[in-house]
């Protein structure tokens, strides 16, 4: 008999990209998967190993605070609760998470909740920071378990919410092995050798110290180019950073790519010198898993998520306290030593197949499913 998993959650960006890999690759002759989402989501349907659509509920679920559309999306995620029965309600984001463990804990089923990097670390105010951190903490008392998606998110859940080490598992954010690159589907207009990224402008990202690197590397290396993909997914500080790029005079040494196919994504890190990051947090970002798996050398902030990623001096270099002056330095050091940056792709590409390819780690997401639905039965 199979085992029902109802998956809850606001599926955008790379909430919706981690459901939609674990549903392609997990064993649908052994697990019955379900999807409650927001109706205003991504409107592809969610396909299981065979190819083939999974039900899905979409309700009002949102990614703000809206506590009536919140209170209709509860309402109705209970509904489909008590008609479903699911063994198991797998919870992911923040708000997947608040409404997950509600409807759980009404209907005595257990949770499992994934926070791809907790709301609270998105919070540029203290209030605000800990009304969030106030609300994981309310709502760790009941019947769930954190399924962290990085070794950082783990040691949040244990050292900051509060849950005990029995209630907090990991299963790291994987994808499939990249295989094949198609050609870019869209005009190249940067130069042959360049580094890239990919973020929105946005406070997680920090895209504006990415534009304080790239104008100190300018200094040492007048040609230097940076590929910024992704910039026009919901970008609150695209004008600052626009802004910025205009004041430093480097609107010829960076690329703004708004949107392209993910194949185009791929080619263009694939095709790159290094790959980098300077987000303030992430949960475990799928953008550096891409770099590892087409085998890049990473210079990244030290960031939950990318300094689980990120090995000092193996794959990359983690720079510490948004020093862009070190991050600069790290980055033109692997465009001069080729014979380092060769070893870095190399470590990348290992470090990827061992822990963050889906096909070598999914059967470790069966196991914790079937420990934890045994242990209601």
């Amino acid at each position: 008999m199979k085992t029902k998993i109802i998956h809850i959650l606001h599926a955008v960006g790379g909430v919706d990209v981690s459901l939609r890999l674990i549903l392609a690759n997990i064993d649908s002759e052994k697990f019955d998967s379900i999807v409650i989402h927001g109706d205003s989501d991504n409107n592809e349907p969610f396909l299981n190993d065979k190819s083939i659509p999974v039900k899905n509920y979409p309700i009002s679920i949102i990614r703000d605070i809206k506590p009536v559309k919140d209170y209709k999306a509860i309402a109705t995620a209970n509904k489909i609760i008590k008609s479903e029965a699911p063994a198991l309600i797998h919870a992911h984001s923040a708000k997947g998470g608040v409404i997950g463990k509600i409807v759980g804990k009404m209907n005595n089923i257990p949770v499992l909740h994934t926070p791809q990097a907790y709301s609270f670390l998105s919070a540029e105010s203290k209030l605000k920071k800990n009304v969030f951190l106030g609300l994981e903490k309310f709502l760790s008392r009941w019947n769930n378990k954190i399924l962290a998606s990085s070794n950082s998110e783990k040691n949040r859940a244990l050292n900051e919410v509060g849950y005990n080490k029995e209630r907090v598992l990991l299963f790291n954010n994987c994808i499939n092995a990249i295989t094949e690159i198609p050609n870019l589907s869209i005009e190249k207009t940067w130069p042959d050798e360049y580094i890239c990224s990919v973020g929105r402008p946005s406070f997680q990202k920090n895209i504006e110290l990415m534009i304080e690197v790239l104008r100190e590397l300018k200094e040492k290396k007048p040609n230097i180019h940076l590929v910024l993909m992704g910039v026009g997914y919901h970008a609150p500080n695209l004008e600052q950073v626009k802004s910025l790029i205009s004041k430093y005079n480097l609107d010829s040494n960076i690329t703004l790519l708004e949107w392209t196919k993910r194949e185009d994504i791929f080619n263009i890190i694939k095709n790159s010198k290094i790959y980098i990051s300077t987000a303030r947090y992430e949960g475990l970002p799928y953008s550096v898993i891409e770099a590892l798996a087409l085998g890049k050398a990473c210079v990244v902030s030290d960031a939950d998520g990318n300094r689980d990623l990120i090995v000092e001096n193996k794959n990359g270099f983690v720079i510490k306290e948004e020093n862009s002056s070190q991050f600069s330095k790290a980055i033109l050091e692997l465009l001069e030593d080729d014979n380092k940056r060769e070893l870095f792709e190399e470590n990348s590409l290992k470090l990827f197949n061992e822990y963050f390819n889906i096909r070598n780690t999914i059967h470790t997401l069966e196991s914790i499913y079937k420990t934890e639905t045994e242990k209601k039965s």
